[in-house]
């Protein structure tokens, strides 16, 4: 009887232990392995990779209802936090996608709009290479003429430093000024025609030449504009890191600038079709390969070897990539 009460004591007290314990595992909301994915898989964008649109003024019968503007920046928040990252915004959107002023007016006005839109820099440290990514309206609208509910058009995109350097950058005012004051000595050397006697046709003539000769000047000394670069898409950006990559690493040179690319270019997850899973896949074994062989690259990690596992058991598992199975078995 009191061997009874002893384990029925014991037993209590183990069951009350164990629910007053602290349970302190962490939900992972995001489990992607790149932004890329997660701006695919979470469709922040439509199917296509075009902008979708999302409720920013609900209507008075829905006036309870939250914003769905700050969606792709909350989800990018998330995402960032549970890699470990810290993430800031880098750039305000001058809504320079917005063709229509009204349009443009009305979603500056917004205060939601306003708070989830711009560049965003996730500063990964050491862990991993930082990540930059752009929230632009493109256009907004009411839905329909017997509702005041309205939607703007957001597009979510990853883009490295130069591309953000270029698309946020405001003109500066010095170069404008530069302009005006070229502008301003160009026109002061342009010469006054004087009145010509109707019969002086030699002067007339010379006067004329010398107005030609100035307009040259003119010319010349007006800006050509810039040439407009054609935006590249995501798939051929992440083709061109993966191929530059690979040829660095092949011949041994760069090591470590053709990790970097090779990082760039996983980042970008699967694109579509059998090439984009292929260069995607591929982009990941290089990684892999940097991970465990280069040393210029692999002691900026703590864990690098974990690291390259991770990537490995992903491309095992969920593409059947008999390289990535082969590389397991040689680090096990």
């Amino acid at each position: 009887m009191k061997l009874k009460v002893v384990l029925l004591t014991i037993i209590t007290m183990g069951l009350v232990a164990c629910n007053g314990m602290p349970h302190n595992k962490k939900t992972i909301l995001h489990p992607y392995h790149s932004p890329q994915e997660l701006i695919a898989k979470r469709a922040l964008n439509q199917p296509d990779g075009q902008a979708k649109e999302y409720i920013y003024v609900w209507d008075t019968s829905q006036k309870q209802n939250n914003t769905q503007a700050m969606y792709p920046r909350s989800i990018l928040t998330q995402y960032c936090h549970e890699q470990g990252g810290k993430f800031s915004l880098l750039y305000k959107s001058q809504l320079s996608l917005v063709r229509d002023s009204s349009q443009r007016k009305r979603l500056s006005a917004n205060r939601g709009v306003a708070q989830g839109i711009g560049a965003y820099k996730c500063h990964m440290g050491d862990l991993t290479e930082s990540w930059i990514a752009s929230v632009e309206p493109i256009a907004e609208r009411q839905l329909n003429k017997t509702s005041q509910t309205r939607s703007v058009r957001l597009l979510t995109r990853l883009m490295n430093e130069s591309e953000v350097k270029s698309f946020y950058r405001p003109v500066k005012k010095a170069a404008v000024a530069l302009e005006n004051k070229a502008t301003n000595a160009a026109k002061a050397t342009t010469p006054v025609k004087p009145l010509v006697a109707k019969n002086d046709i030699k002067e007339s003539a010379r006067k004329e030449l010398e107005k030609k000769e100035a307009d040259k000047k003119l010319l010349a000394a007006t800006p050509k504009p810039a040439p407009v670069a054609v935006a590249e898409t995501p798939q051929q950006q992440q083709m061109k890191l993966y191929v530059a990559a690979r040829r660095d690493i092949n011949s041994a040179r760069n090591l470590n600038n053709a990790c970097n690319n090779a990082q760039r270019a996983y980042n970008y997850g699967k694109q579509q079709g059998t090439e984009g899973t292929r260069v995607y896949t591929e982009s990941g074994m290089l990684v892999a390969r940097c991970l465990t062989n280069i040393s210029t690259y692999s002691t900026r990690f703590p864990n690098a070897k974990g690291q390259a596992r991770r990537i490995l058991n992903h491309l095992a598992t969920q593409y059947n990539h008999s390289g990535a199975k082969n590389m397991l078995r040689q680090l096990n």
